[in-house]
């Protein structure tokens, strides 16, 4: 018996105004979900990067589209949807940011960032609705004291009384 994702979503005017929506969102539902703050910090980046590339590349800039985002939080993970206007692209056309030619380029990093910072990295084309990436990252199980020991044998003794 699977049971059904906590959610959140919302449609925002595609404009990098509401990068600052969009990454206050993410915050509340990587909280949510029980991220540490580096996981966090890495799921807002990559969210960040989504939406730029939704706004730029996807819609073109053009305010009168939007970019739509869907949030799932499930028991073992987080999956982070976002779609865009756009006609789509071939993710095998990506240049790839670390080759030689591209190191010193200002932009094309939003992709390699995206795939460092989360667990999957997925795009498809939604027949009449644009491109959709969904992302996903893992919640790992909270940490478990060694057998025998307990958590506070690794605490810093340098506090002060």
């Amino acid at each position: 018996m699977t049971s059904e994702p906590s959610v959140v979503e919302v449609t925002l005017e595609s404009d990098l105004k509401n990068l600052e929506v969009a990454e206050e969102i993410v915050r509340r539902v990587a909280a949510t979900a029980g991220f540490g703050e580096e996981s966090e910090h890495q799921i807002e980046m990559a969210l960040h990067e989504s939406m730029i590339n939704a706004i730029w590349h996807g819609n073109k800039n053009d305010a009168s589209k939007s970019v739509w985002l869907r949030f799932e939080i499930y028991k073992d993970r987080l999956e982070i949807r976002v779609r865009d206007q756009g006609n789509g692209f071939n993710i095998a056309e990506v240049p790839d940011p670390c080759s030689a030619e591209n190191l010193l380029r200002v932009s094309g990093r939003g992709i390699f960032l995206i795939r460092t910072f989360m667990d999957e990295f997925h795009v498809k084309h939604v027949p009449g609705s644009g491109t959709e990436v969904t992302m996903v990252k893992r919640i790992q199980p909270p940490h478990q004291p060694t057998q025998g020991g307990t958590d506070r044998e690794h605490e810093s003794h340098n506090s002060t009384s």
